[in-house]
């Protein structure tokens, strides 16, 4: 994550040169043989993702004939980046990049961007139609800078038969902190831990923001550029003092940083709850020998549950390339939107309709009448009350921020005092911040 930084910083002084003298807009559109405007489209997708985004990709080509969009694998999302890093702003830059949420603030600041915003006020393209808590978060200052994509948020997972055989309700996960608590003593096995968590740091961001805390200043980041950490403050204790407890009590499971190894536990009942991506709900219902529930993530007791905050990634329009490869840009970002793509998407990937009336697709209907958990989901996410915490903060340093959350995590289960490790990554925070502040200005 040290390089990471070091990445961010050497962007940031590469983006002040190159767009105070880009040399222009490239004039003419790259055409294939037969006369189409060809754009790249640089993604970070693999597995089922990969194969429903290539589908969609070549149904956009079918679908008329002027344009050709041309899906690039580009590796993670933070290789995609340092690719963008040397093309950035210039005509040889891909007409579209699908960046992570958390290089939101950093894309905005590195100048190689055309904001959706434009598009949408010259073609008055009603955004109304899209997701309201998914836009909340791709906001700033009330303009979109780009078109939300892949988009997930977590939830909590459980297993039913296990609840069964403790005396539990298995149609009634545990909803605050303590209810875990107590789950979790009632379904330790020596086999099984009752609850678990994967050391990463979107979860502690989501726990915090459930309770209505805010990750950093500058109200999250989003009226200026933050300078302190906030999650060290009441509301990141809590979680902290919440996996303690658990910790302490024996009761808690810590398998790691993987996903693919937390998932494995569950799915052979090595714990009994977990929090997971909304987007990973299909495969561990199918994956799991046993009935499988899916709920809200859980929320300290003495707050209001103010919901979750938008995951995944979005995709940003290259800022210097011609006109018409902009507008194929636009037209293809346009056609992802539309309900029937969507419906396509939500159910081969597991990730959100950002265009909620896929929801009403026939097939969509279908799919949650089988598998009703999918929807909580969706349920999880419409019912998220819009505020400052749940739109997410805006921080160009992230990925070392989440870094500082891990190391903190794994000192917590080592036996380190709570408020001690969650000050020690605010320090570390602020420190990032400091030094990506002032390589801006």
């Amino acid at each position: 994550m040290k390089l990471f930084l070091l990445f961010i910083v050497s962007v940031l002084m590469l983006a002040a040169c190159t767009n105070s003298d880009s040399g222009g807009e490239k004039n003419d559109a790259s055409e294939n043989g037969e006369g189409k405007t060809e754009i790249e489209f640089w993604h970070a997708m693999t597995g089922s993702g990969q194969e429903s985004l290539d589908d969609i990709v070549a149904s956009f080509n079918e679908s008329q004939d002027e344009f050709v969009v041309r899906a690039e694998f580009q590796g993670s999302y933070e290789e995609s980046l340092t690719k963008l890093r040397s093309v950035g702003g210039t005509p040889d830059a891909p007409a579209i990049t699908q960046v992570f949420e958390v290089g939101t603030k950093y894309m905005i600041d590195s100048g190689f961007v055309e904001p959706m915003n434009t598009f949408i006020e010259k073609y008055d393209y009603d955004l109304s139609q899209l997701e309201e808590n998914i836009l909340n978060y791709y906001k700033v200052d009330g303009e979109l800078y780009s078109m939300p994509f892949n988009s997930s948020t977590p939830v909590m997972v459980y297993n039913k038969d296990a609840f069964k055989a403790a005396g539990l309700d298995p149609e009634k996960a545990p909803e605050t902190f303590q209810e875990v608590i107590d789950a979790a003593a009632k379904l330790k096995t020596d086999e099984m831990a009752g609850f678990s968590l994967l050391t990463y740091g979107w979860f502690f961001e989501q726990l915090v923001a459930t309770q209505g805390g805010l990750y950093v200043n500058e109200e999250n980041g989003r009226s200026g550029d933050a300078t302190e950490a906030l999650f060290n403050g009441e509301e990141g204790l809590k979680v902290f003092n919440f996996l303690d407890t658990m910790n302490k009590a024996g009761t808690f499971g810590n398998f790691g940083t993987n996903w693919d190894d937390i998932r494995a536990a569950f799915s052979t009942e090595k714990v009994a709850m977990y929090l997971d991506s909304s987007a990973g709900v299909a495969d561990m219902i199918a994956n799991s020998p046993f009935e499988v529930g899916v709920a809200y993530i859980p929320y300290a007791d003495d707050v209001e549950r103010n919901g979750v905050v938008i995951g995944g990634a979005s995709l940003w329009m290259s800022k210097g390339i011609s006109e018409k490869e902009q507008e194929a840009a636009w037209e293809f970002m346009k056609y992802l939107t539309t309900p029937e793509i969507q419906a396509k998407w939500h159910l081969e990937t597991g990730y959100f309709a950002i265009n909620p009336a896929a929801y009403e697709e026939e097939s969509v209907q279908k799919a949650w009448e089988e598998t009703p958990q999918i929807k909580v989901t969706v349920d999880q996410l419409q019912d998220t009350v819009p505020g400052l915490a749940t739109q997410g903060a805006l921080i160009s340093v992230f990925p070392e921020s989440r870094q500082q959350i891990v190391t903190a995590l794994e000192e917590l289960y080592q036996g380190k005092d709570p408020q001690e490790a969650l000050d020690e990554a605010a320090k570390g925070t602020n420190r990032a911040m400091e030094i990506a502040n002032k390589t801006k200005q």
